[in-house]
């Protein structure tokens, strides 16, 4: 059965990687802004959308949207992270959330954005919207590693969104695909305060197996790297501890359903279920043997909606009831 109220995490497996963290996570609290809120005008009915800047790692300026359904929040949010090479694109290509009655948090991807939607913030000031090498940005230490950006910013997100009086800010919920997922999961570890989690094919975890498992994809890039500095080996791994979200999981307490296709070929099936086994939560797998990175794609999507309603009583305030939930 759902916990009525999520209890406080547990921490982290590894001092060093909880201290990490833990210090990585109140440097950028500490330097956070208040969050800058812009009506956007869109030729459609139904939905309002907002341009919101808000400070993530180092207090640098993160961009997002949100999006409302019609009616007087606050309402019920979903807080989105965008899968890798994506950023925000336009409002209107984030319209179910909004159209299921749930307020729609979609954050850019620092750095990204011109693979496959576009992005508008730059990584650390410097790098804007680009493409390739992210999964090797600053791995040489843990501390100027591309995903601590990222991992804090997802963190942050979720202050931005608690923020805002058209949130209600005791029904938060994250989501998010392949990076998107695997950053849904870290922010799952480090936070005690969500209501729920869906990764969808989550990315991250048992980096050591995934390398070797794929064929294709940014993992490889590691490989490459690693094919160069051959000294390297161990310490990048060592590293790449601190993001290993089978790691993290085991901090995770929120309710959460995830979903991977068996037939993945970027993100290999069984290092989501070695997510899935850490998670310290509730936790239900969507397991879509004959599909690839897609996962379920919109039959799953369906189903997110009709669970989160379970988790956070419907967008309309009312429960449908606890859901059943099993390993």
């Amino acid at each position: 059965m759902i916990p009525a109220e999520a209890t406080v995490r547990e921490p982290l497996s590894g001092d060093r990687v909880g201290e990490f963290w833990d210090r990585t996570i109140a440097e950028s609290s500490g330097q956070a802004r208040a969050v800058d809120l812009t009506p956007v005008t869109m030729p459609l009915h139904g939905v309002r959308a907002f341009d919101v800047r808000f400070s993530g790692f180092g207090g640098e300026r993160i961009a997002a949207w949100l999006l409302l359904p019609d009616g007087d929040g606050p309402f019920p949010t979903v807080v989105e992270y965008i899968g890798h090479g994506g950023g925000r694109g336009y409002p209107h290509e984030h319209l179910l959330w909004p159209a299921a009655g749930y307020a729609h948090f979609v954050m850019d991807v620092r750095g990204q954005g011109s693979e496959w939607r576009i992005g508008v913030t730059p990584d650390a000031g410097t790098f804007g919207p680009g493409s390739g090498a992210f999964f090797t940005r600053g791995i040489e230490h843990q501390d100027s590693y591309f995903y601590r950006r990222l991992y804090t910013d997802g963190v942050l997100a979720v202050d931005a969104a608690s923020s805002l009086d058209a949130v209600d800010s005791d029904r938060i919920a994250i989501t998010g695909a392949s990076q998107g997922g695997g950053v849904t999961v870290a922010v799952a570890a480090l936070r005690s305060d969500l209501r729920a989690a869906m990764p969808d094919v989550p990315a991250f975890a048992s980096w050591r197996a995934a390398i070797d498992l794929v064929e294709v994809g940014p993992y490889l890039e590691i490989a490459g790297y690693l094919a160069v500095h051959r000294d390297r080996v161990d310490a990048t791994f060592d590293v790449l501890r601190y993001f290993d979200t089978a790691v993290l999981a085991q901090a995770a307490i929120a309710p959460a359903l995830f979903s991977l296709g068996g037939r993945d070929d970027l993100v290999p099936a069984s290092t989501i279920r070695d997510i899935v086994a850490a998670y310290a939560g509730p936790v239900e797998l969507a397991d879509y043997a004959y599909n690839g990175h897609e996962g379920g794609g919109a039959l799953h999507a369906l189903r997110k909606i009709e669970w989160l309603g379970q988790i956070l009583g419907g967008a309309d305030g009312r429960s449908d009831g606890p859901a059943e939930l099993s390993r």
